[in-house]
């Protein structure tokens, strides 16, 4: 066999030295993440996956996934990323809640008296309940108004900076409402320590409270 070697224009970092595909094979490893596509057309199509799947015995390392196969399988990776933020959307949900309950503890320490008052006219302990829990639901609403919009305005820019890379803009209503619901909730969640100790205040020491 006789071949005719050209060496690159700025020269090779290896020097002169080329060596054969066989030996190439022997003494480095394979690549193992090449993706080759092959458009199997007609009705026979059991008959081409098994004559592939014989073709590829020679390749342990080689996987033979049909499209939906493959979807699914770069589709998994993404769910993991979709979960582990998921997992700290809970943590950054947890520790917001916590941050509530002490804003709406320390705001009802703060008003005592205005709420002694409000109980000498003939608010209930339910009305004061409802107060409290009503506050803590608008501002964990607020939070959501400001934090949703916010996030959507970030997904566009990405999603419009990896345009090239395939990635498009979704909005996912579903999981918007969704969580419009649950910054609902969390802010029902919240008030239920500070709206038990404001309906339960002592009215004549609240009135004397300074």
């Amino acid at each position: 066999m006789i071949g005719i070697y050209e060496p690159p224009p700025l020269g090779s970092l290896l020097g002169d030295v080329s060596i054969s595909i066989d030996a190439w094979d022997e003494t480095f490893p394979q690549p193992v993440n090449l993706n080759t596509y092959v458009d199997v057309r007609g009705d026979p199509i059991p008959e081409a996956a098994a004559a592939l799947e014989r073709r590829l015995e020679e390749y342990p390392e080689a996987t033979l996934q049909t499209k939906e196969e493959y979807i699914q399988t770069q589709q998994r990776g993404v769910d993991i990323l979709l979960n582990m933020l998921y997992v700290l959307l809970a943590l950054s949900v947890v520790v917001s809640l916590f941050g509530m309950v002490n804003t709406l503890a320390l705001s009802v320490f703060e008003r005592t008296r205005e709420l002694g008052l409000l109980r000498a006219v003939g608010m209930t302990r339910r009305q004061a309940r409802r107060m409290i829990r009503h506050e803590s639901v608008i501002t964990a609403l607020i939070g959501a108004v400001l934090g949703l919009p916010l996030g959507v305005f970030l997904a566009g820019l990405v999603t419009a900076a990896l345009r090239d890379e395939g990635v498009v803009f979704s909005l996912p209503w579903l999981s918007l409402v969704a969580f419009t619901l649950i910054a609902a909730v969390a802010g029902v969640l919240a008030a239920i320590l500070p709206a038990r100790r404001a309906s339960r205040l002592d009215v004549l020491k609240a009135l004397q409270y300074e």
